[in-house]
Order: structure tokens, then C-alpha cells, then sequence
């Protein structure tokens, strides 16, 4: 998308599997909003709203045409009442690592 025309077949290679998780990326997250709307009766323009923006901007964002930055899926979370979820995950099995504090965390029982 953005490489230089003596990039290698290495930064080719490396560029497609960017642009590729990108649109991964994108897809789900569109697709997780899309269905949290619906699940609770919620309009784009319930949404445009929420956030006090344009049904047109809601739509450029749910579009998933364009490359959403941390500041928006705050907005659209505040927007919803919600919260995204994040986990990274090794592409292959055999390499595993779990986070400091991240087993059991969410599951600590309410008022302990």
C-alpha cells in the first residue's frame, strides 16, 4: 500500500500481510459494533447521537473503509456503554506467554 518502488519481495510480502490483517481488523471490529447495535435495538443514528456526530460519519465508520484510530473505538465504546476486549494471540501454537495479572483477573468474584 505504502512502499516505495525498490521495496524488496520482503517488504512486499510484509506490506500484504499488513494490509490483509488491517481489513481483518476492521471486518470484526465493524461486525462486533454492527451486532452490539442490533442486539440492543440501536440505530446509526442512535449511535451519530451518542456521539455527537453525523449518521454520515457513523457510517464512514462502520463502513469499514478506513482506518480507525484508538480515539474513535473510545468514542463508539463510550457511545455504547461498552468496552472492547484485546487479546494477542501467536500466530503458532508452540509459542504461548500470558501476561502479568492477565489470568484471572476478569473473574475475581464481585465485593472480594
Amino acid at each position: 500500500m505504502g512502499l516505495r518502488l525498490g521495496a524488496s519481495p520482503e517488504q512486499r510480502a510484509a506490506q500484504t500481510q499488513i494490509d490483509e490483517e488491517l481489513l481483518a481488523l476492521v471486518t470484526r471490529l465493524t461486525n462486533e459494533i454492527n451486532w452490539y447495535m442490533r442486539e440492543r435495538g440501536l440505530t446509526r443514528a442512535d449511535l451519530a447521537g451518542r456521539m455527537g456526530v453525523s449518521p454520515g460519519r457513523v457510517s464512514q465508520i462502520l463502513g469499514g473503509g478506513e482506518n480507525l484510530t484508538l480515539r474513535t473505538l473510545a468514542a463508539l465504546s463510550t457511545a455504547l456503554d461498552a468496552r472492547f476486549g484485546i487479546e494477542l494471540r501467536a500466530l503458532k501454537a508452540e509459542d504461548t506467554y500470558t501476561s502479568p495479572g492477565s489470568a484471572g483477573a476478569e473473574e475475581s468474584p464481585a465485593g472480594g
